[in-house]
């Protein structure tokens, strides 16, 4: 972890290998480098919460939990399923959260994005996920908020952003995220 540049502990909450989530985690990682280093954290290998657990806690759990308290900030990148947020993400959350006293989430500076074909992006899933943060005690950057309507022609065969308009908007959202880390860790 470079002291210059915050680590991002990236949360992408589709677990589909040709998520558009994904892809669109990855173009704002790449716009990213230099300011932030986002890290993907992997979520597909958690079981289902369940409390019982915690006697001989999984090492995928233990793997997780690591990986976000060594990251200085958070990011979630959330699908919309059904006019919410995907229970992959309530997953994570939830197993961050356990045993009590020693959430991974505490004071973590955080924000939450996403992407969907649909004109609103991913509006209503986000609007769910900011409730459930907050009460997680993350510090949430509440503006701007990013409703991303995938187009696959902004993004070029890698990935990457290709349209200069929506290269401009994103890296505007990186600066102000990067902003925001820099002033919670103050």
């Amino acid at each position: 972890m470079s002291a210059s540049v915050p680590t991002v502990a990236v949360i992408v909450g589709s677990l589909r290998k040709a998520s558009i989530n994904k892809t669109f985690a990855g173009a704002l990682g790449a716009l990213a480098e230099g300011r932030l280093a986002f890290e993907s954290v992997r979520i597909d290998d958690l079981p289902l919460y369940n409390e019982d657990l915690w006697a001989d806690p999984p090492e995928a759990v233990a793997r997780f939990k690591v990986q976000v308290r060594a990251a200085d900030a958070v990011l979630f990148v959330t699908p919309e399923y059904n006019r919410g947020y995907t229970p992959a993400i309530k997953n994570v959350i939830d197993w961050g959260t356990r045993p009590r006293g020693e959430s991974c989430w505490i004071g973590k500076p955080a924000a939450i994005v996403g992407t969907s074909p649909g004109g609103i992006g991913t509006a209503v899933a986000q609007a769910g996920l900011r409730s459930v943060v907050t009460a997680c005690d993350m510090a949430l950057m509440g503006a701007p908020e990013m409703y991303f309507s995938w187009k696959p022609e902004l993004f070029d065969a890698e990935g990457r952003v290709a349209n200069p308009d929506t290269k401009a908007f994103l890296d505007k959202w990186v600066d102000r995220y990067a902003a925001w880390i820099a002033r919670v860790k103050a």
